[in-house]
């Protein structure tokens, strides 16, 4: 028995959730969202790059490093 309607759903949220840091990082509209997106696309995949995406993208920019160096 078959089910090719629940095809669609669960591909949907199984891109929605691999996708999950860049979404967040372009809604928080973060400094490195290209980079965060980046690391998501290409080592999401693996369980450590995923949450190291994910970390990246709910921490919180630092306002006084900007643009310095010191």
């Amino acid at each position: 028995m078959s089910f090719p309607f629940l095809f669609p759903p669960l591909f949907g949220f199984g891109f929605i959730f691999y996708f999950l840091p860049s979404i967040i990082a372009l809604a928080r509209s973060k400094r490195n969202t290209l980079s965060i997106f980046l690391l998501n696309f290409f080592l999401g995949w693996t369980l450590v790059g995923w949450v190291v995406a994910l970390v990246w993208a709910a921490k919180v920019d630092d306002p006084h490093r900007f643009g310095k160096w010191t």
